[in-house]
């Protein structure tokens, strides 16, 4: 059953928060930042993997991401789901699942024999691809994603994601230029405000989180190593 009834943007993005807090997603840690892909440093981590051990968390944020893309693309707008390897897979399924669509997923890159592959399921010429992922940072990921179901000769023109970091201006433009959109439930800015109402972390670490958001480059040239 799809259902179209749920609450506005807003609210959807503070319970998003919530419950990324409720169930350890979140991680602030400004004494021993984390280091992310990049190889900078962060006072902030969340892992959205977690988010599949959780059946009624999982439900309602899968909910809430299908109703956001039919919301804001339209109710016939797709013809199949793409999960992005590894975390966008389950993810992808669900959302494939609530839209009554066929699933696929995009590996990473080529499986190296057989069909040497990087979409596995059924994805054909002319389709309009939904690709669904956990996070984005920069956007930057998405795009090989997105070239691998192109060149299937299918059309993926929008990515669904659950946390939209929101703190790198460049990343809508750089998912723009390369004709796709971005859908998310929620970002930093949600979970430091669901933060600070439930004082889940000391002052301290907040505001160090907060000075982090609003100049992430200066942040990380104050922190690096060496």
């Amino acid at each position: 059953m799809i259902l179209t009834s749920y609450p506005d943007p807003q609210d959807m993005a503070r319970l998003s928060a919530r419950m990324l807090l409720e169930v350890g997603a979140v991680h602030f840690n400004a004494d021993e930042p984390f280091t992310l892909a990049s190889g900078l440093p962060s006072p902030t981590y969340v892992d959205c993997r977690k988010l599949i051990s959780y059946p009624r968390i999982r439900t309602t944020l899968m909910d809430f991401l299908t109703v956001t893309v039919m919301r804001n693309v339209g109710f016939e707008a797709f013809d199949n789901v793409a999960g992005g390897e590894t975390a966008g897979i389950p993810f992808g399924a669900l959302v494939a699942e609530r839209m009554a669509l066929p699933m696929t997923y995009v590996r990473k890159k080529p499986k190296g024999y057989g069909r040497n592959a990087r979409i596995e399921g059924v994805m054909t010429e002319g389709q309009r691809v939904l690709l669904v992922e956990d996070m984005t940072t920069d956007g930057g990921s998405k795009l090989s994603f997105v070239d691998a179901i192109r060149d299937t000769g299918a059309i993926c023109g929008h990515t669904a994601v659950i946390f939209y970091y929101d703190i790198f201006p460049q990343t809508k433009k750089t998912l723009g230029d390369h004709g796709v959109a971005l859908h998310h439930l929620c970002t930093w800015w949600d979970v430091l405000a669901e933060a600070k109402a439930q004082q889940a972390f000391d002052e301290a670490t907040l505001t160090e989180v907060e000075s982090f958001l609003n100049a992430p480059k200066e942040w990380q040239d104050a922190h690096r190593s060496g």
